[in-house]
């Protein structure tokens, strides 16, 4: 087995080179592709002018959705502490039926009215642009991690492949590699906008597919079968951890840790459409029956999380990072893929890797972006900024982002790189009440709306940083333990609940009050519109071609 990861194997750079040159230069090309003829205005470059089919918006959200975390994350905490890695399996399932029901209705009300961002719904709804600030900002802070995450799949790559001089080298030439790929990813989406993800999703998820189905027959194959690696992983997690003095982790959940893993679950899935790039893939789509099929068909993508999280055990069957102190479990499985595919398919799963971070890294700094556009800038700041002042201002701000998150990835510890899509699904999971809840019911009052969040936001925050410790595993919840319970949940939905709760307490009492409710701009056929409704305040480009 190869320990040195300072070692630059030829082949495995070339092949991975010729499909990241591949991918950028279809990034480029994307500006043509579908292109309207004024595509300065932020229905084109952020929302790919609405008109994604189904094949094309499944390819996005599956994209979109399944990224670096996916690649790296998952197996990794799988590598590190067992069974309860798997959580990410149970939610996917979970979310789908859960948008059956409401994603439809969003994209109605958004393609009837114009809207971009889930926050401009939530203006509108409620006539709130507090509101619709709180939601706006909670997007924008809770995508930053999730792009630092795919950073960290990149970085997790380069790293095995050898580039950068390794982790004793001076900082600009660890970081270069890093640092050229986030600049190629800032050019081609500040020239495309949405559809340079859209146009490499396709080379994305057709490589992770081919790298999948190998990597599930051909690895388990040389280390001796699923028996042997069933094996092998169940005698590592029964080791001691000398950190925490306790096993290293489970091959199956024990009744102490299953409802926090069923918590885990349920708040990941409610969380995962409320992110603004879930829901900016979703409002690409050029019809209301394109978002059905979309969620009928997306599981598919479920079955290949499950095998990929099987990866985890095959890390430790194959021994990659045993004995070696200080292990970053973040490298398993790319380093698990350098020891046992040829050297050119080490290249191509590498490659699989990194573009399945740059395509979802793309998607949500312009989902970002349009939101600080949209709800900061125009709402707040120059409410009569044109459709290309829009534009400008979105795809600057989209390169900010990309540094912030940058910044993230350079500052934090990555060895447990799923706190970063922990951390932001606490924060996101605290926007689903305005959002969810405002598709099917004006009851709740937009000030308890407000206020929920603003205890969702503040104990969730609190409640993650002080679990936060060298013997907790991750943010996902308090390793307390309650008789009759087990561990505590994860501390997203108990945030989730707290904001329920003083939601509906506090509607009651401003409703007794007879507290201003404002106005909502929303009737309840805009919640069922077809794609061939007109819709409102459409933009004319024809008009801002003009101006």
């Amino acid at each position: 087995m190869h320990t040195d990861v300072n070692h630059v194997n030829g082949v495995t750079l070339a092949v991975f080179l010729v499909f990241f040159l591949l991918v950028t230069v279809l990034g480029f090309l994307a500006a043509r592709w579908r292109r309207a003829a004024n595509a300065q205005h932020l229905d084109e470059w952020g929302l790919g002018g609405r008109s994604f089919g189904t094949w094309v918006t499944w390819f996005l959200l599956g994209g979109d959705l399944y990224t670096a975390y996916t690649f790296v994350a998952v197996p990794a905490a799988v590598y590190a502490a067992g069974a309860s890695g798997f959580f990410a399996v149970p939610y996917t399932v979970l979310v789908y039926p859960l948008i059956f029901c409401f994603l439809p209705r969003l994209w109605s009300v958004s393609h009837r009215h114009g809207y971009v961002t889930p926050s401009d719904f939530v203006r509108g709804r409620y006539g709130s642009k507090g509101l619709s600030l709180a939601v706006a900002v909670t997007g924008i802070l809770a995508t930053m991690p999730y792009i630092a995450l795919q950073l960290v799949g990149i970085q997790a790559v380069l790293d095995v492949m050898g580039i950068g001089g390794g982790a004793h080298a001076n900082w600009l030439v660890r970081d270069l590699p890093l640092l050229i790929a986030f600049a190629v990813l800032a050019a081609y989406t500040y020239s495309s906008g949405l559809r340079a993800p859209a146009l490499i999703a396709f080379v994305k998820d057709t490589l992770i597919y081919l790298v999948i189905a190998v990597a599930i027959i051909y690895i388990p194959i040389k280390l001796g079968g699923f028996g042997h690696v069933f094996a092998q992983a169940g005698h590592a997690y029964a080791t001691v951890n000398p950190a925490t003095h306790k096993p290293r982790g489970e091959l199956i959940s024990s009744a102490k840790n299953q409802f926090a893993y069923g918590t885990l679950a349920l708040g990941s899935g409610l969380a995962l459409f409320m992110y603004p790039h879930s829901v900016t893939a979703t409002l690409s789509s050029r019809s209301r029956d394109v978002v059905r099929r979309n969620t009928a068909i997306l599981p598919l993508y479920s079955l290949m999380l499950g095998l990929l999280a099987m990866l985890g055990f095959m890390a430790i069957a194959e021994g990659v990072g045993k004995g070696v102190k200080g292990y970053n479990s973040q490298l398993a499985i790319p380093q698990l893929f350098r020891d046992v595919f040829p050297s050119w398919f080490t290249g191509v799963a590498f490659a699989a890797i990194g573009i399945g971070a740059l395509v979802p890294a793309a998607i949500m700094s312009i989902a970002a972006a349009n939101l600080f556009t949209r709800n900061v800038y125009k709402d707040l700041l120059k409410p009569d900024a044109t459709p290309e002042q829009e534009t400008r201002i979105s795809k600057l701000v989209s390169l900010v982002v990309k540094v912030g998150a940058l910044v993230f990835v350079l500052s934090m510890d990555k060895t447990v790189a799923i706190n970063l899509q922990l951390l932001g699904g606490i924060w996101i999971l605290q926007t689903f009440p305005a959002i969810v809840a405002g598709l099917f019911t004006r009851w709740f009052h937009r000030w308890a709306l407000l206020a929920g969040w603003l205890v969702g936001m503040v104990y969730g925050t609190w409640a993650a940083w002080t679990v936060a410790s060298p013997t907790q595993a991750h943010f996902g919840g308090s390793s307390k333990l309650v008789p009759g319970i087990g561990r505590l949940g994860y501390i997203g939905v108990t945030a989730f609940a707290l904001n329920v709760a003083v939601a509906v307490v506090l509607t009651l009492v401003l409703r007794a009050l007879k507290a201003p409710e404002g106005k909502d701009e929303t009737t309840r056929a805009d919640y069922t519109a077809d794609a061939d409704t007109p819709r409102l305040h459409k933009p004319d480009l024809t008009l801002a071609a003009e101006s």
